[in-house]
């Protein structure tokens, strides 16, 4: 009776089963009172690098209670499946690096390789990019 609906028990990249629909909601109730990570990477949920696939966990839960969630193709514009959205905020990593994601480079028409001199105003603590193609000559500003 317990059978399968759909792409049942895909492998997971680890290289275990990732239980899905009875099978799903069985292991993660027997595992209620563990911490979430730990029940959905005991129910198969881990990508390649060792790394939890919560949101699969979590949308392969709910499809086993029977709900339909749109697919990332046919989500629309209401923010599902669009993946991770430009918050406009950073921060320094741990090695002192200051990432700018591509969701902002690719809103700012940047190209690979485009090259940038970097301004530092301590006064009003920013930073700004100024770019160097041609029209603007590298002895503006410096310091």
């Amino acid at each position: 009776m317990g059978a399968q609906k759909g792409p049942a028990n895909e492998e997971s990249a680890a290289g275990t089963v990732m239980l899905e629909g009875n099978a799903l909601l069985e292991r993660a109730r027997s595992l209620s009172n563990r911490p979430e990570d730990q029940i959905a990477r005991a129910c198969g949920y881990v990508g390649p690098s060792g790394r939890v696939l919560k949101k699969s966990f979590y949308r392969a839960l709910v499809a086993a209670k029977g709900y339909t969630l749109p697919s990332g193709a046919s989500a629309g514009h209401g923010g599902g499946g669009k993946g991770r959205q430009a918050e406009f905020r950073t921060r320094v990593h741990g090695n002192g690096n200051l990432l700018i994601g591509q969701a902002y480079t690719r809103r700012m028409g940047l190209e690979p390789g485009q090259e940038f001199r970097i301004e530092i105003h301590k006064e009003t603590g920013s930073i700004w990019l100024l770019p160097l193609d041609g029209g603007e000559g590298e002895g503006h500003g410096h310091r």
